[in-house]
């Protein structure tokens, strides 16, 4: 899993996830989000549903945009640590452990306002939002 700062949209991030495994797997929903000891979860943009769950063959990559901070928000920090959950099947908790993807240098600056779309099977459909 990776995260990469994007030159567009503004103030965005892509979340990447590959199967490095032998089998199909799929990705469920979106990913649950922490940013440092943050006490909540990063809101779901839920008009980010795509048409189905992404299924990821061998070596194939799954994509959730993230959206840091707007003017609308409030009470930001420069966030150093990112923590990620994979949804289960039935939608109602999580898979595994934390996956622990590094931010980029220097951390990120992440307000109220911050975000994460559902799982897609491309960049581009991710980022558009």
């Amino acid at each position: 899993m990776t995260v990469q700062k994007v030159r567009r949209p503004l103030n965005h991030l892509l979340l990447t996830a590959t199967n490095t495994g032998s089998k199909p797997c799929y990705a469920y929903n979106a990913p649950s989000l922490r940013f440092d000891d943050d006490q909540a979860a990063t809101a779901v943009l839920r008009d980010s549903v795509p048409q189905a769950v992404v299924t990821l063959e061998p070596g194939e990559s799954a994509y959730a945009a993230i959206g840091t901070e707007s003017p609308e928000g409030t009470h930001g920090h420069r966030a150093h640590r990112l923590g990620v959950l994979f949804s289960n099947r039935a939608m109602d908790g999580s898979v595994g452990g934390w996956a622990r993807p590094k931010l980029p240098t220097g951390g990120v600056y992440v307000d109220s306002s911050a975000f994460v779309t559902y799982w897609q099977s491309n960049p581009a459909d991710a980022l558009m939002w």
